[in-house]
């Protein structure tokens, strides 16, 4: 792979647009209408399918799953186990946000229960939630990290080692490792951290490169890289979080290639 990130990443962007990939969003219900539209605004296609007796003929259809344990309950656990094993059976790719995984007992059992069960192809959470699933020690509060002094990159590094999985740890800098190496993505803007839904979002956008991608470490790169460029591009129209969220969508839909080739930030970790 050349060292040309920006174009890279325009031209996955073009492929999510031109394939159009149906993702499987088994998410939260506090995030379910922007992860909807954000996931329309890319180019890809959302659906919200729960209901134990259809998640697997869903599955069946769609390009990537993603399970968010955002406002789990047992029942909704038990359909992600399905779908997952049917993504596996299937060939398609899986995506974990472990949202709050550290927060209590049942979400962090969840969570393993799923990398047990289910071939999860990449985790993307903050560093509190990545931490939690290795037994790190990482201060949190409810779903958001506070504690962000800890070395990431390390973080990213043995989460990938210990779960066999390509994890993307979000943040100031995100940082996304895989089996062929990593990188660290410069791009974003705090106030993502102000509008609820940016990080279930940013997994779902990481689905859909993933989905059309044959590299899936590339593939969170990238998306997070093109994600971070859409915020940074909608602070000049907004004048807060509510104005920022809608400048957002405008910009996942609209963010001109030439602007994202020249703002991409990544750096390889190798």
């Amino acid at each position: 792979m050349s060292m040309d990130w920006g174009q890279q990443v325009a031209a996955l962007r073009q492929q999510v647009r031109k394939q159009v990939p149906l993702i499987h969003h088994m998410t939260n219900v506090v995030v379910t209408n922007f992860t909807a539209n954000g996931t329309l605004a890319i180019g890809a296609s959302p659906v919200m399918a729960y209901a134990r007796e259809e998640v697997a003929e869903m599955v069946g259809h769609a390009h990537a799953l993603v399970l968010n344990i955002g406002t789990l309950t047992a029942e909704e656990l038990a359909s992600m186990i399905v779908a997952g094993q049917e993504a596996n059976r299937r060939g398609i790719p899986v995506l974990l946000d472990p949202v709050g995984g550290g927060a209590t007992e049942f979400r962090l059992e969840a969570a393993k229960r799923i990398l047990r069960e289910v071939n999860v192809t990449t985790v993307r959470g903050n560093a509190s939630e990545v931490a939690a699933l290795i037994g790190w020690r990482w201060q949190s509060r409810g779903v958001d990290s506070v504690g962000e002094a800890g070395d990431r990159i390390q973080l990213a590094k043995s989460a990938a080692a210990s779960l066999g999985v390509t994890v993307a740890v979000t943040g100031p800098v995100d940082v996304v490792v895989g089996p062929n190496g990593g990188f660290a993505v410069e791009n974003g803007h705090p106030m993502l951290g102000l509008v609820t839904g940016t990080g279930c979002l940013a997994t779902g956008v990481v689905a859909a490169f993933t989905a059309v991608a044959t590299d899936p470490a590339w593939a969170a790169a990238a998306a997070l890289a093109f994600y971070g460029v859409a915020a940074e591009q909608a602070m000049a129209d907004a004048r807060g979080p509510g104005s920022f969220q809608a400048a957002f969508l405008d910009e996942l839909y609209r963010l001109p290639d030439a602007v994202l080739s020249e703002r991409v930030r990544i750096k390889s970790l190798d």
